[in-house]
């Protein structure tokens, strides 16, 4: 016993430097290699401007001056694997919005998620009879139910928390509007959902803009100019219906703000990616303290409570860049 205790004081003697050493030694620059490897991110991503295809056939958004767009693989990438949601979260995307000075990992971005689904016509002649409140009430309750099967499956638990915006209908643009204010248990601040729904002929197009309660204002600005550059293709206007032949979604107006039918797409997560995305690129060894350099305790926290401890203890992932062989950036 006696010798036992002896060698491990001169083990522990011996290691005193190199521990000393090691924790004495600071990163290079923390704050600046984490804004370069976020840069790398950002810079990976390769969007269009102009006018863009959607689908099969299904349409065109001319992008609004001051915005940019991400194609439907690398926007696939950005809503699973950087934000951090679910896999369904991203299906039926057809792409991304961005503000041209803003991407993906950037402090205060925030984006649209252009995505299409083919429901069938659905009637706008209950626009004026839906009680916004009460089904307020249906959706806060059937979120909560939810909860513990998002939990089970490693993603934080969600409180829808009211109206940012209530919904209302444009009868004339076929477009249905409204705000969700979301809070996701892994962030104290509340992330902001803002839903335009556009009618087709065959099906509903998704314009969900992902952003800050703040940013509301700056959401708002653009929605016009993105709803007037978004036409459904001649025969898939919404004036197009032909009784005889097209199928009527199950749902009405109600029915897609309530989630219904775009349950897969009706709440992003924007402040997840903060926590996922910086465990996947910080090199080995120092994630911690660029961790607590980016968002303090609260950070921490979020680091070890949620679905991104999964990867704490993997090495740093290489960014690739963007190029024709390999459009999207994997992390």
């Amino acid at each position: 016993m006696r010798l036992k205790q002896l060698l491990r004081i001169l083990l522990c003697w011996l290691l005193a430097p190199a521990l000393a050493a090691t924790a004495a030694t600071p990163p290079a620059d923390s704050a600046a290699l984490y804004k370069a490897r976020l840069d790398s991110v950002n810079a990976s991503f390769h969007y269009r401007t102009g006018r863009v295809e959607l689908g099969d056939k299904l349409g065109t958004l001319t992008v609004p001056k001051g915005m940019r767009f991400l194609d439907a693989q690398q926007s696939r990438t950005v809503l699973v694997k950087l934000w951090g949601n679910p896999e369904a979260a991203a299906e039926g995307v057809e792409g991304m919005l961005f503000p041209a000075d803003k991407g993906p990992v950037d402090d205060n971005g925030w984006a649209f998620v252009v995505s299409y689904e083919a429901m069938g016509y659905v009637k706008d002649d209950d626009a004026e009879d839906i009680n916004y409140d009460e089904l307020l009430s249906d959706m806060q309750a059937e979120i909560r139910e939810s909860n513990p099967d998002r939990k089970a499956a490693g993603y934080p638990t969600r409180e829808l928390l009211g109206w940012a915006v209530p919904p209302h209908y444009d009868k004339e643009a076929h477009a249905l509007h409204w705000a969700k204010k979301i809070q996701f248990e892994d962030n104290s601040n509340p992330t902001l959902n803002y839903d335009v729904r556009l009618l087709g002929r065959k099906g509903v197009l998704s314009l969900n803009a992902v952003a800050d309660p703040m940013q509301l204002a700056l959401v708002q600005a653009q929605i016009p100019a993105v709803i007037e550059g978004t036409d459904f293709a001649q025969g898939s206007r919404y004036i197009d219906f032909d009784a005889d032949v097209d199928e009527v979604a199950a749902y009405s107006l109600g029915g897609l703000v309530a989630g219904k039918v775009l349950a897969k797409v009706g709440f992003f997560a924007l402040i997840a990616k903060f926590g996922k995305v910086i465990v996947l690129l910080l090199a080995k060894g120092w994630k911690l303290l660029i961790l607590a350099a980016a968002g303090g305790i609260q950070a921490l926290r979020r680091f070890f409570g949620g679905r991104s401890a999964a990867v704490a203890t993997e090495p740093a992932a290489e960014v690739l860049p963007a190029t024709d062989e390999n459009p999207t950036a994997e992390v």
